[in-house]
């Protein structure tokens, strides 16, 4: 967590003294020269005429010709000339350079001759000066970087952690929700650091390490920051690629660098951020053991549990690659505790969703519990997303406050993408998407084991022309076969639709999604998770983890060609046995097929209860008044409220390839 930029942080002292500095150096030579021009002040300057005539007179002492036609002179008593004052000095200019005729009347009246060269101005003096000024500036330039930037061009081994200061925004426990047993954990270590005492009396001692551990947007960042706010202690942060340098060496310096920082400031936290960028499994690198990685890699190991103790200092780490990491920094004694922060459940998600909306202006409409359960497998920067958009799509419709139909907009709008309204479909493309979708949500009302259809649309969102949305009725850590099945014949509840209706000739590319996700999910029915009985519980396919490892430049096959032969006949086998019930399925309900499409091609959305309503055999009712975008107090209540979940993608027709 970078801090924040200081109140006064003297950048404004540094330019004015630099500023200062550089109008030293050039107004001191102007202010010389001037001076050095003036000593002539006192002296009048005189026509040649009035010069002649004096001379004649015999009134001048003296004179130096500069340049052989300038000439300063003296007189021999005081002149004052016309409506001048008087004065002994006088300077002229000769009408002729380098005249042999003045020159021999000047010795004629016995008068002082002198020459010099011609002084010089100041613009030539500057030019012979620049080059000195430039070379001292430049070397004061060095002078003051080294100074004031602590030796910066110097410091490539020097740690880039940022120390937390104390007028930094606090992020608090309160701040956090969704993950209260990471929270138990962290808040243990904070005890620990406050009161040593009451853990060391039993023989405890201080982990050294805890590392957390999660899918991306899940807290993790913002469960350190509220480490950071609770725990009053010193506190760096800084990011695993910060370590990582194209010169080797430089990695572990900074880790070496770090560390003494904080033994200094003991006990303190230090947090590193995706440390998976310098911590993965060594002798995966290009560079054997002597790539920079690897050495940092190494200094962190000792630093964390070598020779020497680091009493004091607790690090804190997060990534959401653990299965990358080197097996020595995981081990107790480095980290002592993997802490694991998952997508929330229901009541973290209301949570989240709450702390999201405690400063901001909540119609009373807006069910908060709803939406928890209607967002289910969303993680806590999604739920933020989420609440933001609502507050701008609020904000676009001029309402005063955000209304629960502006968080219906905003969850289609996060989950679904936004509605493409310029997108132009013909009739008949826009009639074979409304049986595409409608075949999906025919397969989800019918086929035992689907989750609850949420709603079906053929308004065409992000990358797909219309969607089939099923959430389940509550958190699931787990799916039965059944569910499984139930999933397959929805997914390919659209291409059977448009099969049926339309004809085989007439079939379109629109289910690629469809077929992508049903082909991914019986690989994995079949290979990974034992539910095929002609394979059995065996798992297949070892080396595609072994690769994702990065543990080898190759792949090792641990199935013989007949084993992955009969695989690929079993996955092939389950596809088309969902495929052919899914034909069943809607060959036996076509009414309700063709009801479900008409009023999509009508009403471009159906809820979950239009569609029983249509199972009843009954007519939709009349649709109500839709909502102005400028309506400060919608009264049309969201068609939604019912516990749900998942990927909204299964079902989602996309357009044909051009």
């Amino acid at each position: 967590m970078a801090n924040e930029t200081p109140k006064n942080p003297g950048g404004l002292n540094r330019f004015s003294k630099t500023l200062a500095f550089w109008l030293l150096v050039i107004l001191v030579p102007v202010a010389f020269l001037q001076f050095s021009n003036t000593k002539t002040d006192a002296a009048i300057k005189l026509s040649y005429s009035e010069y002649d005539d004096q001379l004649t007179a015999g009134n001048v002492a003296k004179v130096t010709i500069v340049a052989g036609k300038e000439l300063h002179g003296e007189f021999a008593r005081d002149y004052a000339p016309a409506g001048g004052r008087a004065s002994k000095k006088f300077t002229t200019m000769l009408p002729v350079t380098n005249s042999d005729r003045e020159l021999q009347r000047l010795r004629d009246k016995n008068v002082k001759v002198d020459a010099e060269d011609a002084r010089p101005s100041f613009g030539s003096f500057l030019i012979a000066a620049l080059p000195w000024i430039l070379m001292i500036g430049f070397w004061f330039f060095i002078m003051r970087q080294m100074q004031s930037n602590g030796a910066k061009a110097f410091s490539f081994g020097k740690s880039k952690a940022k120390l937390l200061s104390g007028d930094t925004p606090k992020v608090t426990f309160a701040d956090v929700a969704g993950c209260d047993e990471a929270k138990y954990d962290l808040r243990e270590i904070i005890e620990f650091l406050k009161e040593p005492a009451r853990f060391t009396k039993l023989g405890g001692r201080l982990p050294k390490g805890a590392l957390l551990v999660g899918p991306p947007g899940t807290g993790k960042t913002l469960l350190a920051k509220a480490v950071a706010g609770e725990a009053a202690r010193p506190f760096f942060s800084m990011s695993g690629s910060d370590f990582v340098e194209m010169f080797v060496g430089v990695g572990a310096s900074r880790v070496r660098d770090l560390f003494e920082q904080g033994k200094a400031h003991a006990p303190c936290i230090i947090f590193i951020d995706e440390i998976d960028a310098v911590g993965r499994h060594r002798g995966a690198g290009m560079g054997g053991g002597h790539d920079e990685r690897e050495q940092t890699l190494n200094q962190l190991l000792v630093e964390m549990d070598g020779f020497e103790s680091n009493d004091g200092v607790i690090l804190i780490a997060a990534t959401n690659r653990p299965d990358v990491l080197d097996p020595a920094l995981l081990r107790p004694g480095r980290f002592d505790r993997q802490i694991v922060v998952d997508s929330p459940d229901y009541r973290g998600r209301e949570g989240i969703l709450r702390v999201h909306m405690r400063n901001k202006p909540i119609a009373e409409d807006v069910n908060i519990e709803a939406m928890a359960r209607s967002t289910p497998g969303m993680a806590g920067a999604d739920l933020a997303n989420l609440v933001n958009e609502a507050a701008l799509l609020a904000a676009r419709r001029s309402h005063e406050k955000i209304f629960m139909i502006d968080f219906e907009d905003a969850k289609d709008k996060v989950m679904l993408g936004a509605e493409r309204k310029s997108l132009v479909m013909k009739d008949e493309e826009r009639r074979l998407t409304a049986y595409h979708e409608g075949g999906h949500a025919v397969c989800a009302m019918l086929v035992k084991g689907n989750d609850p259809l949420h709603k079906v649309t053929i308004v065409p969102r992000g990358r797909t022309l219309g969607v089939a949305w099923t959430l389940p009725e509550d958190d699931r850590v787990s799916v039965t076969r059944e569910q499984l099945e139930a999933r397959l014949v929805m997914a390919y509840g659209g291409r059977a639709a448009e099969e049926l209706v339309f004809g085989h000739d007439k079939v379109t590319a629109g289910a690629a999604s469809d077929i992508q996700f049903a082909t991914g999910l019986s690989r994995r029915y079949v290979s990974q998770w034992g539910l095929s009985d002609a394979i059995g519980p065996i798992l297949v396919g070892e080396n595609e983890a072994e690769v994702f490892l990065g543990r080898d430049f190759g792949t090792r096959r641990t199935v013989s060609e007949r084993t992955a032969q009969l695989v690929d006949e079993e996955v092939k086998r389950v596809i088309q046995r969902a495929f052919d019930r899914a034909k069943q399925v809607l060959a036996e309900n076509r009414e309700l097929l063709d009801k479900i499409a008409a009023n999509l091609l009508e009403r471009e959305t159906l809820s979950r209860e239009d569609i029983i309503v249509l199972m009843r055999g009954d007519t939709l009712p009349p649709r109500a008044k839709e909502v102005l975008a400028s309506d400060p107090s919608p009264s049309v209540a969201p068609a939604v409220v019912e516990p749900q979940r998942t990927p909204p993608m299964l079902g989602g027709a996309e357009p044909s390839p051009a």
